[in-house]
C-alpha cells in the first residue's frame, strides 16, 4: 500500500495550523506543521515532504520564498499556496514559482482536500511512469530487444558473440516471436552496420517472380523484363541479407540459393554472368528445418550452410517476467502515439496477461495492448480493458475466486479495492450482456435492488 504522503502546514496563526492537522490527518496523510517561514526551512533542510501547504504571509518571510527553497531541495514537492489576500497578481506569481495551485481563504473544506488530493495522485502517477521508464530502460538490449528472461539473456550473449564475424545465422521459433530484431541487432553490431541489411520475406514472393528478385534479371529475358535489374543478393552486398521464412523456398530455388552460398557469385535470370557478391546470410524459420530436411523438403547441404550458428528464440509463454516489460513497454508507445495518458497496467492485468498462452507470441500481445490503450477509458488498463477472447476472460475470472494467496504476498501488500472493483466490474458486465443491457433484469441476476445496480454501474462509468 506504501507510506502516507507527508504534507507539511505552514501558517502563523495556531488556529489554522490545528484545523490542518486534524482534517487532512482524517485523509490518511502523515501531517507536520510550521509556524513561520524560517523554521519551515529548517524541517525542509531535514525532512522530505511530499507536498507543501502554505499561507503566503508569514511574518518572517514569505510562502513563496518557502516553496522556492522546497523545490530547490525536491523539485518533485507539491507546493499549494493559501491566503486571505488573494489577487490575480499574486496567484501568477504563485504559479510562476511553482505552485500547483492556490486557493484564497476562506477555504471550502471539501474543495481544498480535493485539490491535495488530486495533485498527489498526479505525483504518484509521475513517479510511476518515472520508474517504469526507467525499468524498460534497464531491460533494452541493443537499442530494440526487451526482456531478461534466461532465455532471451542467452541470446544476448550469443549476439555479441557471433556480431563481429561473418558466419551465417539460422533464426528458428514460432511467428512473432521477434526473430527480425534479433537479425538487426546482429548486423547492427558489426563491422557492417553502415552498409545494407535487406530484408526478404520468402513466403511472399510469388514462386514465378522469386528468382528474379533473388539475383536479379537482365533485359528482355522474360515478359516485363524491359531493363536489366539487380537482384536483393546485389542490394545486400557488403552487407547483410536477411532470409525471413526461409523453410517456404521452393526445391528448385533452394539448389540455386545453395549455388550463391557456396560460390558467393549470382547469375541474374537471362545473363550469363557471374556477378560476386559479398553478403552475410541471416535466415529465419517458424518450421523445424531438421525435421523438413528428414522429410526431403529442405536439401541437408543448405540446411547446414545456413545453419552454421543456430539461435532458438523462446516462445512468449515460456518468458518469465518479460510479459510484463513488454506491455509496459507497449502501453507507453501506444498511449504516446494516440495521445493518452495510460501510465499503468494493474497487477491483476498482468496476472491475466501471464496467465494467457499468447500462441501469437509477442506480436499478439503488442496488438492487444494497443487495443487496449485505444478503448481504455482510464489512465490504467484493467483486465476487463483487454481484448482477449470471452473464454479466457471466463477462466480468469474463475482463477480469482479459487486464488489462494500466500503470506509473503500478502506482506508484500495486495490492493484489495482493485481486486474487489475487478470481480464487480466483471460481474456487472456480464449481468448487462446476458440482461441485453436491461438494468432492471441485471440487477435481479445479482441481486441487487435497481438503485443499487445503478450506482454500481456509474461507479464503472458503463455506457448507458
Amino acid at each position: 500500500m506504501g507510506a502516507p504522503h507527508k504534507v507539511l502546514v505552514v501558517d502563523d496563526e495556531q488556529s489554522m495550523r490545528e484545523f490542518l492537522e486534524v482534517l487532512l490527518s482524517k485523509e490518511g496523510y502523515s501531517v507536520f506543521d510550521a509556524k513561520n517561514g524560517k523554521q519551515a526551512l529548517k524541517m525542509i533542510q531535514k525532512n522530505n515532504y511530499d507536498l507543501i501547504l502554505t499561507d503566503i504571509r508569514l511574518g518572517d518571510i514569505t510562502g513563496l520564498e518557502v516553496l522556492k527553497e522546497a523545490k530547490r531541495k525536491n523539485s518533485q514537492t507539491i507546493g499549494i499556496m493559501i491566503s486571505a489576500y488573494s489577487t490575480t497578481e499574486i496567484a501568477v506569481e504563485a504559479m510562476n514559482e511553482g505552485a500547483y495551485d492556490f486557493v484564497p481563504k476562506p477555504f471550502d473544506n471539501d474543495e481544498l482536500k480535493q485539490t491535495i488530493a488530486k495533485a498527489l495522485e498526479l505525483k504518484t502517477l509521475e513517479q510511476e511512469r518515472k520508474s517504469t521508464s526507467s525499468e524498460l530502460r534497464e531491460n533494452i538490449h541493443f537499442n530494440r530487444i526487451i526482456g531478461k528472461s534466461p532465455g532471451m539473456k542467452a541470446i544476448y550473449t550469443r549476439i555479441e558473440q557471433i556480431a563481429p564475424t561473418k558466419t551465417n545465422v539460422l533464426i528458428s521459433g514460432e511467428s512473432g516471436t521477434g526473430k527480425e530484431l534479433i537479425a538487426r541487432a546482429i548486423h547492427e553490431n558489426s563491422d557492417r552496420a553502415n552498409k545494407p541489411f535487406v530484408v526478404v520475406n520468402c513466403g511472399g514472393i510469388p514462386d514465378t517472380l522469386i528468382e528474379s528478385e533473388f539475383f536479379g534479371h537482365v533485359k528482355g529475358s522474360f515478359t516485363g523484363a524491359v531493363a536489366d535489374k539487380k537482384g536483393l543478393f546485389e542490394a545486400a552486398n557488403t552487407g547483410t541479407i536477411f532470409l525471413d521464412e526461409i523453410g517456404e523456398l521452393s526445391p528448385a530455388l533452394q539448389v540455386k540459393l545453395l549455388r550463391a552460398v557456396q560460390e558467393t557469385t549470382v547469375k541474374r535470370v537471362g545473363g550469363t554472368r557471374e556477378v560476386d557478391v559479398d553478403v552475410r546470410i541471416i535466415s529465419a524459420t517458424n518450421k523445424k528445418l531438421e525435421q523438413e530436411v528428414i522429410e526431403g523438403n529442405f536439401r541437408e547441404d543448405l540446411f547446414f550452410r545456413l545453419n552454421v550458428i543456430p539461435i532458438k528464440v523462446p516462445p512468449l509463454r515460456d518468458r518469465k517476467g518479460d510479459v510484463k516489460l513488454l506491455s509496459k513497454h507497449f502501453a507507453e508507445k501506444y498511449s504516446a502515439i494516440m495521445n493518452k495518458d495510460i501510465v499503468k497496467l494493474s497487477s491483476y492485468a498482468i496476472d491475466f496477461l501471464n496467465k494467457y498462452s499468447f500462441p501469437g507470441n509477442v506480436r499478439e500481445l503488442e496488438n492487444l495492448i494497443e487495443r487496449s490503450v485505444a478503448l481504455s477509458s482510464t489512465n490504467i488498463i484493467l483486465p476487463e480493458s483487454l481484448t482477449i477472447s470471452m473464454h479466457m476472460k471466463r477462466r480468469w475470472v474463475e482463477g480469482i475466486k479459487d486464488r489462494r494467496f500466500d503470506l509473503a504476498e500478502v506482506e508484500q501488500g495486495v490492493d484489495l479495492d482493485e481486486i474487489l472493483s475487478t470481480i464487480e466490474q466483471s460481474y456487472l458486465k456480464k449481468a448487462m450482456e446476458i440482461a441485453s443491457g436491461n438494468k432492471s433484469k441485471a440487477a435481479d441476476y445479482l441481486k441487487l435492488s435497481l438503485r443499487s445496480m445503478r450506482y454500481r454501474l456509474d461507479k464503472t462509468d458503463y455506457p448507458e
